[in-house]
């Protein structure tokens, strides 16, 4: 499938291709690539939620502040 083609999709069917292609990316994580900056930050947030220094939300309460923040 060519970019172009892939304009020509509803947000519905773009959102179905990217779940099938994370599908395929995670089943086999082994392949995938780790960063060192990624495992610096998970070590630094860890740290962080083991100090109590961070405050934790749940998902909604998390997604509810991060829209605030864009309107």
């Amino acid at each position: 499938m060519s970019i172009a083609e892939l304009h020509k999709l509803s947000a519905v069917e773009k959102l179905q291709i990217i779940e099938a292609l994370w599908g395929d990316l995670v089943s086999d994580e082994d392949s995938l690539p780790s960063l060192s900056w990624h495992e610096t930050e998970l070590v630094e947030t860890e740290k962080k939620f083991l100090s109590d220094s961070i405050e934790i939300l749940d998902w909604q309460q998390a997604k509810k502040e991060l829209r605030s923040q864009f309107e």
